[in-house]
């Protein structure tokens, strides 16, 4: 079912039988797991943005230049906000961002550049909901998996993730625009930067300087998109 709300703020509420166990919660929303925040958590409360992780797009933008102020951006996995806020703040008034993730963004997250649908990316519904918005000068995705401890499982989870990334990028972006995708490192990178070669004319991974030292997460890049086929 689709609620539209003030602001271009809409929500869809789709879920699967498996939805829960494949995006569970990110870390920046679960339970204080990491006791003591470090320098870029400190930081980000004090610039006001929900969470750590907007410094690694931060730094991906004015590296990579990954979109323009008047573009739209599809950002995948987008609760808290941070990446969003980020991109509200970055973006001129012309600009515009379609958000989606399983939680809802942090309530001070209003804006009328700003479409959110809150539910799961792999429903027919929900796809058909993001186009509607499309197409995308950027698709960007920091989703991660519910963690189990076990690498494996993890690593196959995150996975998961990039394949249904990876489908938006393809079907939702403009020509010579760009996607951004975490990813937990475990083997299969190559084989997607494989794959990314193919609709990019460049492809590469990157771990932004805001990645905690213990993390194995890193990112997949793609720049200057081919065309859909």
């Amino acid at each position: 079912m689709l609620k539209s709300h003030n602001l271009h703020y809409s929500a869809i509420l789709i879920y699967s039988f498996d939805t829960f166990a494949l995006f569970g919660v990110k870390k920046e929303q679960m339970g204080n797991q990491y006791r003591e925040p470090d320098y870029w958590s400190r930081k980000a409360f004090a610039e006001g943005y929900p969470a750590r992780s907007v410094y690694k797009l931060e730094e991906m933008q004015k590296k990579f230049n990954l979109f323009g102020k008047n573009d739209s951006v599809l950002d995948l996995g987008a609760a808290p906000g941070s990446w969003t806020t980020f991109l509200l703040r970055f973006l001129s008034p012309e600009g515009r961002v379609c958000a989606v993730d399983l939680q809802p963004l942090s309530e001070s997250i209003r804006d009328s550049r700003l479409s959110f649908f809150q539910g799961d990316l792999t429903a027919a519904a929900m796809a058909a909901a993001v186009k509607s918005c499309g197409p995308y000068r950027s698709v960007i995705c920091d989703a991660a998996p519910a963690t189990t401890g076990n690498k494996t499982v993890d690593t196959a989870r995150s996975a998961a993730l990039v394949d249904m990334a990876l489908y938006y990028a393809e079907t939702q972006l403009e020509a010579h625009g760009s996607f951004v995708v975490k990813i937990f490192q475990g083997g299969s990178e190559q084989q997607y930067l494989q794959h990314m070669r193919k609709l990019f004319k460049t492809a590469r991974a990157f771990k932004p300087e805001a990645c905690r030292s213990s993390s194995f997460e890193t990112y997949l890049l793609g720049l200057d998109f081919k065309s859909r086929v």
